[in-house]
C-alpha cells in the first residue's frame, strides 16, 4: 500500500474502462510496483497480537480469537478498538460533529539518516492535520509516530464515512 502508485510503470495514469484516469476509489491503494515493495523504506510493523483489541471488538468469541492467536484469550478483559485505530497506512473514519484523531507508527527499514513527508488527502469537505508533517529518522529500525486529525471542513455539506 505504501509503495503503490496511481500511475503505471510507464508513468502514465492508470485508466478505467472508459479510458479516463482513475481515482483512489477505483484503484484502492494503486498499481503494485514489486521492486518498490521489496525495498519500501518504511513499514507499518503490525504484529498479530495488535489485532486482539480489534478482533474482540468485532464480537468474535474467546475461542475464535484464541484459535487465531494460538493462546488463551479473554475478550472481556480487553479494551476493544475500531478499525481506524489499527496501525495501517490507510484510515477508515466516520466523521460526525467532533474531530477524530489517530496515531500511526512507522519503522524505518531503509537508509539510516532519512526523512519522509507524511502526505494525506485531499478529500473534499474534510480537513486533515498531520503532526509532524515530516519524519526524520537517524537510524535503521527506528520507530516514529505521526498523528492525523480528521474533521468536517467548516461550511461543508459532506458527511458520512471517509
Amino acid at each position: 500500500m505504501t509503495t503503490a502508485n496511481t500511475v503505471n510503470l510507464a508513468n502514465n495514469p492508470i485508466l478505467d474502462k472508459r479510458l479516463l484516469p482513475v481515482n483512489i476509489f477505483a484503484t484502492g491503494a494503486g498499481h503494485v510496483n514489486p521492486s518498490r515493495a521489496n525495498d519500501p523504506g518504511l513499514v507499518y510493523d503490525t504484529q498479530f497480537e495488535d489485532y486482539l483489541p480489534y478482533l474482540c471488538g468485532l464480537n468474535y468469541t474467546n475461542a475464535q480469537v484464541s484459535n487465531l492467536l494460538q493462546r488463551r484469550v479473554d475478550c472481556k478483559a480487553v479494551k476493544s478498538i475500531s478499525e481506524a485505530q489499527l496501525n495501517y497506512p490507510s484510515f477508515s473514519v466516520k466523521l460526525g460533529t467532533s474531530a477524530q484523531t489517530y496515531t500511526r507508527t512507522v519503522t524505518n527499514v531503509g537508509v539510516a539518516n532519512s526523512s519522509y513527508k507524511v502526505e494525506i488527502g485531499p478529500l473534499p469537505g474534510v480537513s486533515m492535520i498531520v503532526t509532524p508533517s515530516t519524519l526524520n529518522f537517524s537510524k535503521l529500525n527506528q520507530n516514529l509516530e505521526y498523528i492525523v486529525t480528521f474533521s468536517i471542513r467548516a461550511n461543508s455539506s459532506n458527511s458520512g464515512g471517509v
